[in-house]
């Protein structure tokens, strides 16, 4: 059985990192606000570059763009967004866990594919297991803008045009509420999947024409989707972590509470030792 100093010492730590933790839960929960707002602010913006580019693409017969025509396909590039850094409970295993299951399922060799990777973790996870990152960016703040991966999101796009890769797919948290996340695959290129209950609706008047004016606006419209999935995941992330950073606080509560009482019971049993000892040593010097 623990002394009593042994007792009172895991106490006094436990304590510690019941504050740290407990620190670090509001810190991710005025993050996870931000980041929620930053990302249903950008919603609007997608809404609309969506309607005009589905507008354009379907309204005109004779527009053609590498981005809207699917091709063999001879390899895939993946788009990886995770975190950073870790104490985020399954946010980042979770994702990893499905693009490597899907990695192997669909491609029998390392040459079939490559790895966009957003996120230390990601990046490491994708190295260590000898899969080639063609692109990586690490360091992204908690509050991205987009000017933070404006360049891996061009060259995530040219590595489409130039026909590096053949098809593009997309994989982040989405943020549903601050307890749930759902892993999202998307396919990014070919941009085949509009929307177009809106764009039916509305008739846009362009100069010089719709081929140019795709050759302007597909590239931002992939590099938004890009940055819009990095928003969603960012606000996922410090929900995660809001969430984790909690249950470890209450778990740290429940250890203190169960060691107090062990603490109690020891120094109990202690106290009534020594009474017993007392008293036994008075009784026999009658």
């Amino acid at each position: 059985m623990a002394s009593l100093r042994d007792i009172k010492s895991r106490i006094t730590s436990t304590k510690k990192t019941s504050q740290i933790t407990k620190a670090m839960q509001m810190v991710s929960a005025s993050k996870m606000n931000r980041a929620e707002a930053n990302a249903k602010a950008y919603v609007p913006y997608m809404e609309k570059i969506q309607e005009v580019v589905s507008s354009i693409a379907n309204g005109s017969t004779d527009a053609s763009h590498p981005m809207l025509t699917s091709r063999p396909v001879k390899k895939t590039g993946y788009l990886v967004i995770t975190s950073d850094r870790g104490l985020a409970g399954a946010y980042n295993s979770s994702i990893l866990r499905h693009v490597h299951k899907t990695i192997l399922e669909r491609h029998k060799s390392n040459d079939e594919f490559v790895i966009i990777a957003i996120g230390r973790v990601g990046r490491d996870f994708f190295v260590s297991r000898n899969m080639h990152v063609e692109l990586e960016v690490i360091g992204v703040p908690d509050q991205p803008s987009f000017a933070d991966i404006s360049s891996l999101a061009k060259s995530t796009v040219n590595l489409y045009l130039n026909e590096l890769c053949d098809e593009l797919y997309m994989y982040y948290n989405h943020y549903v509420s601050p307890i749930q996340q759902e892993v999202t695959e998307k396919q990014v290129l070919p941009l085949a999947d509009f929307n177009t209950s809106n764009a039916t609706l509305t008739s846009y008047e362009f100069e010089p024409n719709a081929e140019e004016i795709l050759e302007v606006l597909l590239p931002q419209y992939a590099e938004s989707l890009i940055y819009g999935a990095l928003l969603d995941g960012k606000a996922s992330e410090h929900s995660a972590r809001m969430t984790a950073m909690k249950n470890a606080t209450d778990n740290a509560k429940e250890l203190i509470d169960s060691l107090s009482l062990q603490y109690n019971r020891a120094r109990q049993a202690a106290i009534t030792q020594e009474i017993t000892e007392i008293v036994g040593g008075a009784a026999a010097l009658e």
